[in-house]
């Protein structure tokens, strides 16, 4: 079991999770009916071809399950993304400018740093903006990934709940060097930040 390291660790981990059960359960059954209608159907066993008469029963079940199903999908991926956009008012804001081939983040006071430093167990507001091309301030452990575009005001936000350091880096191909656009996400303790942030 992976850590919650963030507010969307778990809730992301499982719609994958989910999603991913039901892309399984459907391989096998249709694996299964194809091996089964192969062997029960095969030429030596009916050598003479038979007219099969359609079933409305059957192709309204067929369409009817599919698209339920894909609306609860669709539905469980929206309430996630709608909780992502919506960073809460007691939130921090941090200004994030992406731009070939680095990050930079500038603090309510002034502060920049290459670096993102955040408090434990406080709501963060990423505001994101990119100087030259698209880029995506995308942090894996976080389950947080948000495109940073040229004249486009874009945000997301997130609760970093466990002490540590976590890679961030860009996941739109922005160039030649984008795999080297890569830094480090600092969750510290709130006397820590505070002594970080004024010195």
């Amino acid at each position: 079991m992976i850590a919650q390291v963030s507010n969307y660790t778990q809730s992301v981990d499982n719609t994958f999770i989910i999603v991913t059960g039901i892309c399984v359960f459907f391989l096998l059954l249709i694996t299964v009916l194809l091996v089964f209608f192969s062997i029960r159907y095969n030429k030596k066993r009916n050598p003479k071809a038979l007219n099969i008469h359609g079933s409305t029963k059957l192709e309204v079940i067929w369409t009817i399950i599919p698209t339920l199903i894909v609306l609860y999908i669709f539905w469980i991926g929206w309430v996630d993304y709608k909780e992502l956009a919506n960073a809460p008012k007691d939130s921090m804001v941090i200004q994030a400018t992406a731009s070939m081939w680095q990050w930079k983040f500038t603090y309510s006071n002034g502060k920049v740093a290459d670096t993102l430093y955040v408090p434990v167990n406080q709501n963060i507001k990423m505001k994101l903006n990119a100087t030259d091309v698209d880029h995506s301030f995308y942090i894996p452990a976080f389950r947080i990934k948000r495109d940073a575009m040229p004249n486009t005001n874009n945000s997301t936000w997130f609760n970093a709940e466990k002490l540590g350091s976590y890679t961030l880096f860009c996941a739109e191909y922005c160039g030649l060097n984008h795999s080297k656009m890569i830094t480090k996400l600092k969750v510290v303790s709130k006397e820590d930040f505070n002594n970080w942030l004024n010195k």
